[in-house]
């Protein structure tokens, strides 16, 4: 049996990366959520933090959605 760990070390960098990149983009859109929260409670409109929000969802979903058309089309 032979393995080629060139391979699966690479698909551990490029899985490790990925994670990494979903969990600060989901983190970064949680924060624009509670910064809109904290602006609207002081009077103001809080465009920007929902702003941020949904980018950075629209970011992990668009990362999600890659990542499964990269599984079924193989």
């Amino acid at each position: 049996m032979n393995v080629n760990w060139f391979a699966l070390a690479e698909v551990l960098v490029v899985g490790l990366g990925t994670v990494a990149c979903v969990v600060i983009l989901f983190a970064t859109g949680i924060r624009g959520m509670s910064q809109r929260v904290v602006a609207r409670a002081q009077g103001g409109t809080g465009s920007a933090g929902l702003t941020v929000a949904v980018s950075c969802f629209s970011a992990c979903s668009l990362i999600v959605l890659y990542g499964l058309y990269l599984i079924v089309s193989h």
